[in-house]
């Protein structure tokens, strides 16, 4: 699942643990060709090279004799010299991570293969299926693919207008893993990948002190002014109120109780 597009853009300082699966070795010699007229990069060689021993193998050799270069370059390597000044030159022998076994799959190469490509290292899992894999190793598959799994009688897995048919139809690979008379069909799909939304800030002053409007009265909060044209004739029995002034009444009577308080005192009946 290379994408050229992104690859033609990539740079050293654009690499990272997950693009760097989309390159290959003549990439990483593209990138680092002229490097020593570049300070930061040559700065940062030590990053660059974490992220690169990523996805690949890589050696550094002695020197660049025919001899040694030759017995890398049969096991697969390929053999480039990084200037970094006139009396600074090292030789890198390079090769790209095989991913040969489901030990090899992680979360940054996951989106890099395709479905045949995994069926393919799924098939080496000594006849296992989906359920003999670990969950660590179930997961990262399930992160860059949809998985589904049957198990049916050999006779009937092909059968016309089944399962099998439709998933094919939809555009799943299969892997067949023979089980006796029986027979476990895992389907692989690529996942859709996603473009992550991020959250984008307005820009603003750092010396500009924001306003404080909690304060502030707001329309709704005003007071609507009574009506000036108020007719008598418009109260009813639904308009009207009735209010009393209690507190009166109970002076009048705290004020008896008083006297007569007094009275039974002085004997005054």
């Amino acid at each position: 699942m290379k994408q050229e597009g992104n690859k033609k853009a990539l740079s050293l300082k654009t690499l990272t643990k997950s693009n760097v699966w989309d390159i290959q070795e003549n990439d990483i010699f593209r990138m680092l060709d002229g490097i020593d007229k570049d300070v930061e990069a040559k700065e940062n060689i030590r990053k660059y090279v974490e992220i690169i021993k990523t996805a690949f193998l890589l050696e550094e050799l002695k020197d660049d004799a025919a001899l040694l270069k030759g017995k890398y370059e049969k096991m697969g390597y390929k053999i480039t010299i990084i200037t970094f000044d006139e009396k600074n030159k090292i030789v890198w022998a390079i090769k790209k991570r095989p991913i040969a076994r489901v030990s090899d799959l992680s979360y940054e190469n996951i989106t890099h293969i395709s479905a045949a490509k995994l069926c393919e290292v799924l098939g080496r899992n000594f006849g296992g299926g989906w359920d003999s894999l670990s969950q660590s190793v179930r997961d990262i598959i399930e992160s860059g693919f949809d998985i589904s799994t049957t198990t049916l009688p050999s006779n009937r897995l092909h059968k016309p207008g089944g399962m099998y048919d439709k998933k094919v139809n939809d555009g799943f690979e299969v892997l067949e893993v023979p089980k006796g008379t029986w027979t476990e069909a895992i389907f692989v799909k690529v996942k859709p990948q996603q473009e992550k939304l991020r959250l984008k800030l307005q820009p603003h002053d750092e010396d500009e002190i924001p306003e404080d409007t909690y304060n502030d009265i707001d329309e709704d909060d005003l007071e609507m002014d009574e009506p000036s044209d108020f007719n008598d004739e418009d109260l009813d029995e639904n308009t009207y109120r009735t209010t009393f002034n209690l507190s009166e009444g109970l002076d009048e009577d705290a004020d008896g109780l008083d006297i007569a308080d007094e009275n039974k005192k002085k004997g005054v009946s």
